[in-house]
């Protein structure tokens, strides 16, 4: 008797793979990291883990931070953004890919390095939360001191 099999609900959206030249570049927040592709193209276009950028990120702070280096840009460059990111939460996704879109632009051209070092997006975030200690609560949190 074969048995059932679960079916997935979750409605993707397929979007078809790219194949050329492009550049390539990791980043990192948190415990997430994102490894980003950057090829030319006639419009800026977004993948994330197989997905369109709007139905991955729902929330448009989130959108806006990864195109911020987009923004800094002087000269109107597109590009087709593919992007693989794992771990961590949604909003260090989100600032692992905008880390990892400003190292691919500064690999692309090298004068948009000064740019986006002054706009701070070059600088890996490392932040992270710090382990607990044994006989603690939490990091540093101690148990409530009792006298006797």
């Amino acid at each position: 008797m074969p048995t059932p099999t679960k079916t997935n609900k979750v409605k993707k959206t397929q979007v078809e793979k790219r194949t050329g030249k492009y550049f390539e570049a990791v980043g990192r927040r948190k415990t997430a990291t994102a490894r980003v592709r950057l090829y030319d193209a006639k419009s800026t276009a977004y993948t994330v883990n197989d997905r369109t950028l709007d139905s991955y990120f729902p929330a448009e702070e989130l959108r806006r931070s990864i195109n911020a280096p987009f923004e800094k840009l002087t000269e109107d460059h597109k590009y087709e953004v593919t992007v693989r990111v794992r771990g961590g939460g949604m909003r260090a996704q989100a600032e692992a890919i905008r880390h990892g879109i400003a190292r691919a632009l500064t690999i692309s051209d090298g004068d948009l390095r000064k740019s986006l070092k002054s706009a701070k997006l070059l600088t890996r975030d490392a932040r992270a939360k710090e382990r607990r200690k044994f006989g603690l609560k939490k990091a540093r949190k101690a148990p409530q001191w009792s006298k006797r």
